[in-house]
């Protein structure tokens, strides 16, 4: 037991020793950019414009937000498919921490959602990248919801 205490003691330390490993400004710019496109499609309520910078088959998950607080999953096709224009709304990221390694990025953002002038979500985002032909696309976007911790930025 002593062993491995110190087995996973050393594993904790050793983690936290590693340097961070920076994204370059322009690598960074380039994954977000999927991102942001998604927000200007959402404000638009534009589905054709969303489906360009996401993979369809990808999943848009919100945990407990279903019935009896299950999670709510449906794919970047379904989802488009309920946009409309008059339901569109304004999704804003802040402080994005972008991780990416070869063709594979996450973003990880705290997030607001104002809709009709209105503050009506927060929380953070997760958005999973994959690059493909040189060309970020939105895999997943999993998203809390946590309107008591919610500040206006």
């Amino acid at each position: 037991m002593k062993k491995l205490l110190t087995l996973f003691l050393w594993l904790v330390l050793s983690a936290q020793a590693l340097p961070a490993r920076q994204v370059p400004s322009e690598q960074q710019a380039a994954i977000l950019a999927p991102v942001n496109a998604i927000f200007a499609a959402l404000e638009t309520g534009d589905a054709t414009a969303l489906l360009r910078h996401v993979y369809p088959d990808g999943w848009v998950t919100a945990p407990g937000r279903g019935a009896d607080g299950a999670v709510r999953k449906q794919s970047w096709a379904q989802f488009a498919a309920r946009m409309k224009p008059e339901t569109a709304f304004e999704e804003r990221i802040f402080d994005p921490v972008v991780h990416v390694d070869q063709d594979v990025a996450v973003v990880w953002a705290r997030f607001t959602v104002v809709a009709g002038g209105k503050l009506v979500n927060c929380g953070y985002d997760h958005f999973d990248l994959v690059r493909e032909q040189k060309a970020w696309k939105v895999m997943n976007l999993t998203f809390s919801s946590n309107m008591k911790a919610c500040e206006a930025p």
